[in-house]
């Protein structure tokens, strides 16, 4: 049996994988997140992949707070990027298969089409640009049998999250402003935990492979919202606003959809589309 080790195991995505995990007989998962393992402290993560004799690595943890970054480089560095470095460096010492999450935001949202995992990033914020750290130091230690799966837009009934935050605004207020110049695809986490898991036994690559896996379908934060609305049956007055009506310190990608055809073709993946996974998250809910 493997044994699998989830980092950010009570994130969106770790949750999820969590809740998934009794389906998926053949694997062992250990669930751990900052209070269990420092993903920061190399020494700490050797030990803890001998001990368990972890050979599969499932790494969702990330620092996602993407305005506070701006303040925190430092912190953001250490796990967006040093972190991953070690884990790519653990995988390729020890054999572990390593699946790391990244992000749309790598992307400086200029494109005028989905962005194929062989665009050059240029991330635009220090959440951005930290990740692409991570993924650049993955690919250059260039660990066996590793993947990384750039993902956009995550929400999920854990933790928090835009679908949540309309929710309680939407209960709150009955007129709303929401972006709408900002295009991507919100992911359903529980959609992404179990294609992960399906496409773990498949993953046999010498070279670092780059994929990318949203929910299908495109759309802005306003028709986001008004689709929350829409199916929870809440009547608030929304309002469409450009970006620069409601400034953030961090810069975001104005377009970032991702094109998904090498990660279906190369796995036999059918992806649901984005309406049908926030119904069904919302039902959960």
């Amino acid at each position: 049996m493997n044994n699998i080790l989830i980092t950010g195991a009570n994130g969106q995505l770790g949750s999820e994988i969590k809740e998934l995990a009794p389906k998926y007989k053949s694997y062992n998962f250990i669930f751990t997140d900052v209070k269990e393992l420092d993903i920061c402290n190399h020494k700490q993560v050797a030990a803890f992949t001998d001990i368990n004799k972890i050979s599969i690595i499932i790494n969702c943890a990330a620092y996602t707070a993407v305005d506070k970054a701006e303040d925190q480089f430092e912190l953001s560095n250490k796990i967006n990027h040093l972190a991953v470095a070690n884990f790519a460096k653990l995988a390729k010492d020890k054999n572990i298969k390593l699946v790391h999450i990244s992000t749309d935001y790598v992307f400086d949202g200029t494109n005028y089409q989905p962005y194929i995992e062989s665009d050059i990033p240029n991330p635009k914020s220090v959440y951005g640009k930290t990740k692409l750290e991570g993924e650049l130091a993955m690919q250059e230690i260039n660990p066996n049998n590793s993947i990384i799966i750039r993902t956009s837009w995550v929400y999920s009934k854990f933790g928090n999250n835009f679908v949540k935050t309309m929710l309680r605004l939407g209960k709150e207020h009955q007129n709303l402003n929401v972006v709408a110049d900002q295009i991507g695809t919100p992911t359903n986490a529980a959609d992404l935990a179990k294609a992960i898991l399906d496409i773990l036994p498949k993953i046999n690559n010498t070279n670092l492979e780059l994929f990318h896996y949203s929910n299908e379908g495109v759309c802005s934060w306003y028709d986001f919202a008004k689709a929350i609305f829409q199916i929870e049956g809440l009547i608030v007055r929304l309002t469409p606003i450009e970006t620069k009506d409601y400034p953030t310190p961090a810069e975001r990608p104005f377009y970032s959809v991702l094109n998904k055809q090498k990660i279906k073709e190369s796995y036999k993946l059918v992806i649901p589309y984005w309406k049908d996974s926030l119904k069904s998250c919302l039902e959960k809910l």
